[in-house]
Parts: structure tokens; C-alpha cells; sequence
């Protein structure tokens, strides 16, 4: 896939394409562990996650917030985020699938460019959001 470099055209309204990730499992979280270093044995051990009182062992919140951060900077490239603040709001179990969505809220006169202003979340199949993220991005000039 080839990454946007040059700020693309985005208004006001304009929705992300939804990008849909998972079924997720265990394996994914324990890859990102490896990758992330975050070794707490309740995203890689059922028995301890069980013994903490959680239904199973359950992911990383910056597993879906890379998701989600790489799939914004597949839209507007990378080299145009300016900001990308996360707030986690729920639990990512294994067999989850995710929704990775986007829209842009406002775009307003920036240094040179405009800048959008972006609000995005990442939604368990159930319907129950577990991330709700802001991010600003350069675009192109209309």
C-alpha cells in the first residue's frame, strides 16, 4: 500500500474508510508484547488474569491504539499527523473484532496548510467503543 506523502484534500464530514481488524487472539497479544515490551502476565496468562478477576487475559491498550494510529496515517500519511491523543474506554478480549473509524470534525486555517481536526474510535463487534482517540492532520489546500 502506498502512503499518502502530500496532504490529501479532506472537508469538513469526511469519514475514514472503516478498517476492520481481528478476530483478535492471544497471539496478537503476546506479539505485542514482544514488540512493545509490556510483559504483564495478564495479557498473556488465562490462570493469573483469572485469579485478578478478569474473564481471560485481554489486550494491551496500545495494541488498538497503534491499529488505529497506523490506520490515520494510512489516510492522511504520516508525515501530515500532527497530534494523536488516545483515551482508552474499554476492554479488547481475545475473539474481538474491531472497527477502526474516523471523521473529520472541522478543518481550520493552519501555518501555511489548513489543519483538520479528527475524531476517531476503534468499536468491539459488540458495539461497545474501547478507544475514542483526537488527531490533527495537515490537508491539502481547497
Amino acid at each position: 500500500m502506498t502512503l499518502p506523502a502530500a496532504p490529501v484534500a479532506l472537508a469538513a464530514g469526511d469519514e475514514m474508510p472503516t478498517e476492520v481488524v481481528g478476530p483478535l487472539t492471544r497471539t496478537d497479544f503476546v506479539r505485542y508484547a514482544g514488540a512493545g515490551g509490556d510483559f504483564n502476565p495478564l495479557h498473556h496468562d488465562d490462570e493469573l488474569a483469572r485469579a485478578a478477576g478478569r474473564p481471560s487475559v485481554f489486550g494491551m491498550g496500545m495494541l488498538h491504539a497503534g491499529m488505529l494510529g497506523t490506520r490515520l496515517a494510512r489516510w492522511v500519511g504520516p508525515d501530515n499527523v500532527r497530534s494523536y491523543t488516545v483515551r482508552f474506554t474499554g476492554q479488547v478480549w481475545p475473539g474481538d473484532v474491531l472497527s477502526l473509524d474516523g471523521r473529520v470534525d472541522a478543518v481550520e486555517p493552519g501555518e501555511g496548510l489548513p489543519v483538520a481536526r479528527l475524531s476517531l474510535t476503534v468499536t468491539r463487534q459488540t458495539g461497545e467503543v474501547v478507544l475514542r482517540a483526537t488527531a490533527s492532520a495537515v490537508v491539502a489546500a481547497t
